[in-house]
């Protein structure tokens, strides 16, 4: 068995360094799990104001951000996703995911190719869509693949994942709703949701996990929380509420093995 920690929280504005110690907190809090993966939220160094993300970038090897993420990866024996961060290169900004070894090397970057530009975002107004490769890093304890929120949103991405040989694939998200919707549509909202996350899961036969952010963003905008692991059968093993916190889940890889030996959907089109 192969343990994953699953962390949301809702971050402090522009304030990278409080918001690392609170991902150092909640790692210390379950290191006796002894977890082989951290799974963090998309923007959760920073929170969510275009202004505050656009002045706080990284470099493009994740600054500040993924070397202190990198530490913590040695110092408590893990491999983690590092959520996401703004990250600049030239004159053109991404939305980037790196990934960190237990030795806390970066093995791995993905930057999101579909942009959230819809229902009122505007995230292609500063950010460009990524142009790197599809990224799945194989660590030493499965071969994970990477994704972004809104590319849930977009199964062919996953189909590619998948044929690339992923076991887990990881979303950090930041899925973010208006404070004014009324009671069923926040219902309704929240269901979508996790039926994308099932979806996603089963048809690749994978460990589906998104680790999102979670609360109050600002005055007019919450992040639904409802981080989730589900396994390869779309069973939801995980769904955490809407506060900040943290969940740890072991996860059966050998089901998802046997299950891609028996039904080949990564070669089926």
């Amino acid at each position: 068995m192969s343990g994953i920690l699953n962390i949301q929280i809702n971050p402090v504005l522009g304030d990278k360094a409080k918001n690392l110690e609170t991902v150092q907190d909640f790692i210390e809090k379950y290191s006796n799990k002894k977890p082989d993966l951290v799974v963090l939220p998309e923007f959760f160094s920073t929170g969510i104001d275009d202004k505050v993300m656009i002045n706080l970038p990284e470099d493009e090897n994740g600054g500040f951000v993924v070397e202190t993420l990198s530490q913590m990866a040695k110092k408590f024996d893990t491999n983690i996703v590092c959520g996401s961060v703004i990250e600049k290169e030239g004159d053109k900004l991404y939305n980037t995911s790196f990934v960190v070894n237990r030795a806390g090397e970066t093995v791995g970057k993905y930057r999101k190719i579909h942009l959230f530009q819809f229902f009122g975002g505007n995230e292609n107004a500063y950010t460009t869509p990524g142009n790197l490769p599809p990224c799945v890093v194989e660590l030493d304890f499965a071969k994970v693949g990477v994704s972004i929120c809104f590319d849930i949103k977009y199964p062919m991405l996953y189909k590619t994942l998948i044929k690339m040989g992923a076991e887990i694939i990881v979303s950090p998200s930041a899925w973010i709703k208006l404070k004014s919707l009324t009671n069923k549509k926040k219902e309704e909202a929240a269901l979508c949701w996790k039926s994308l996350n099932i979806a996603r899961a089963a048809e690749s036969l994978v460990y589906f996990v998104t680790s999102n952010l979670a609360g109050d963003m600002n005055s007019s905008l919450y992040s639904i929380g409802n981080s989730m692991i589900t396994n390869p059968l779309g069973v939801v093993e995980s769904f955490q509420g809407n506060e900040q916190g943290a969940d740890f889940r072991e996860i059966n890889l050998k089901l998802v093995r046997e299950l891609k030996m028996t039904v080949p959907v990564a070669f089926i089109d």
